[in-house]
């Protein structure tokens, strides 16, 4: 049995949201994050699922909508939104040609504070469709089914969105999420509460789908100015090619939407709520705020306030900085700021110069770094560019030397990643992922040997949920799942 758009469960309009509407199940969205990704998902869980997407939907529902009145005008819309993003990046990179700055990134450390901020939307990528995957036998649903397989990378380690992504975090220190704003979990959330609601959210699930996989010009920028610091864009160069309104996944969310209209029921309706679902793409902290967010001077104190738990008590009672010892220090949070300007008076820090003339630095890193380890390759470029000050917009990594920066232009990410090529390294370490050891996988082969057609088929679509397509037992799941499509 499967789903049809002429099943789904009508829903009224949604009233203007109450407190209790937009409640978090858990207390925080972080929270509830994490257990809708966990596997097996209740039936208490798909109730609060739905409690806050109705929360989400009434509160983004006086957002602007630009879609066409009718869905017979989509093919025209989507092409439209597409020639705007792409003029519009035509004069962006007009405008760097003639010398303008980055218009996101003002260095290195603001990028990849972008680019941890962004994970938990980034992490989930195409979770909103996972619940249509066990009703694959619809061919209305074709077009849902291989978006999703496609942000699953077809089964392959290094196509797989999610896992791209992780190797990216992974890369830079980046792979904890520990103390990010718990509004920047909103889409990430909304998106896993789609995916296991279809049959009671298809309409929404579509039209979340229809908005999600439009051509963005913060895409395009975003790619540009990542290579451009040296920062490997493939994540988003990959979304821009498939996300095309040609072949890609924006015209294959038209036909999505086209190929669901009720031919028996209330058609009418099934848009209203399409909208709905397209509205609630734009909910939460968007890319552009994210950048626009970023404050280097707070980053530095969340950071510092972040270590002195685990400092505090570590260090010796010989080191004072006006007057005070580390430990006294670092006793409080609260005396983080003024911590900072202490070592600054005292020479520790000076601003606005080379690293090398900081002698906190030299802490950090370098032959005798007492404090090499404590910082990740994140906090390390954060701390790097906060002591260069305006200098840091040349992008330069921590890693690099000044001197060797200054005699050479730096490369972008793809010529760096081309000379690797060259000397026989890889530029992605993960595409063998799903060859390694691993006890799911073993599981799995285990398990598909001892069922029936239908038990391996509700055992696939379960190893391709968003808490483990991504694993090897996952990527195994996706490229079975696939044949077993192609036989049907």
């Amino acid at each position: 049995m499967f789903i049809s758009a002429n099943e789904w469960h009508s829903r009224p309009p949604a009233a203007p949201p109450g407190p209790a509407a937009l409640a978090v199940p858990g207390g925080t969205l972080a929270r509830f994050y994490s257990q809708l990704l966990a596997a097996d998902t209740t039936g208490a869980l798909n109730s609060a699922a739905a409690q806050f997407l109705d929360g989400q939907i009434a509160s983004t529902a006086n957002l602007s909508c630009d879609l066409p009145e009718t869905p017979q005008g989509l093919e025209g819309w989507t092409h439209a939104v597409a020639q705007r993003a792409t003029t519009a990046y035509g004069q962006y990179l007009e405008e760097r040609k003639a010398g303008a700055p980055r218009r996101y990134f003002g260095n290195r450390a603001h990028a990849l504070y972008f680019l941890r901020a962004v994970a938990p939307t980034k992490l989930v990528d195409g979770a909103w469709l996972y619940g249509v995957l066990k009703h694959w036998r619809n061919p209305r649903f074709s077009d849902l089914l291989r978006i999703y397989i496609e942000e699953l990378g077809d089964g392959a380690a290094d196509k797989n969105h999610v896992v791209i992504y992780r190797a990216l975090l992974a890369r830079h220190g980046l792979d904890s999420l520990e103390n990010l704003d718990d509004r920047l979990y909103t889409q990430g959330v909304i998106q896993l509460a789609l995916g296991c609601s279809a049959e009671d959210y298809l309409p929404e699930v579509i039209g979340f789908n229809l908005g999600y996989e439009q051509l963005p010009l913060h895409l395009l920028i975003t790619a540009y100015e990542l290579n451009e610091l040296g920062l490997d864009p493939y994540y988003f160069t990959l979304h821009v090619t498939v996300d095309n309104p040609d072949t890609g996944h924006a015209k294959r969310a038209v036909q999505a939407v086209l190929d669901n209209l009720p031919r028996l029921g209330d058609a009418d309706d099934f848009w209203r709520r399409v909208r709905q679902g397209f509205q609630l793409s734009n909910a939460g902290v968007g890319s552009t705020d994210v950048i626009d967010g970023f404050d280097i001077e707070r980053e530095v104190i969340r950071i510092f306030s972040h270590k002195s738990a685990a400092g505090h008590g570590a260090h010796s009672d010989y080191c004072r900085v006006a007057g005070r010892n580390i430990n006294d220090w670092l006793a409080r949070k609260e005396d983080i700021p003024e911590f900072l300007g202490a070592l600054q008076n005292a020479g520790w820090i000076k601003r606005g110069t080379p690293v090398e003339e900081s002698r906190f630095w030299s802490l950090l890193q370098g032959p005798r770094a007492e404090m090499f380890g404590v910082f990740s390759p994140y906090e390390l470029q954060l701390i790097h560019d906060w002591l260069r000050g305006e200098a840091s917009r040349d992008g330069r990594a921590y890693t690099e030397n000044l001197r060797e920066a200054n005699a050479t232009r730096r490369p972008s990410f793809r010529v760096a990643a081309r000379l690797a090529a060259t000397r026989g390294e890889s530029a992605f370490d993960a595409a063998q992922a799903d060859e390694l050891l691993d006890v799911d996988l073993e599981a799995l082969k285990l398990q598909l040997s001892t069922l029936d057609d239908g038990g391996q088929a509700r055992l696939l679509v379960k190893a391709m949920a968003p808490s483990q397509h991504w694993t090897p037992a996952g990527l195994q799941a996706t490229r079975l799942f696939m044949q077993r499509m192609a036989s049907f």
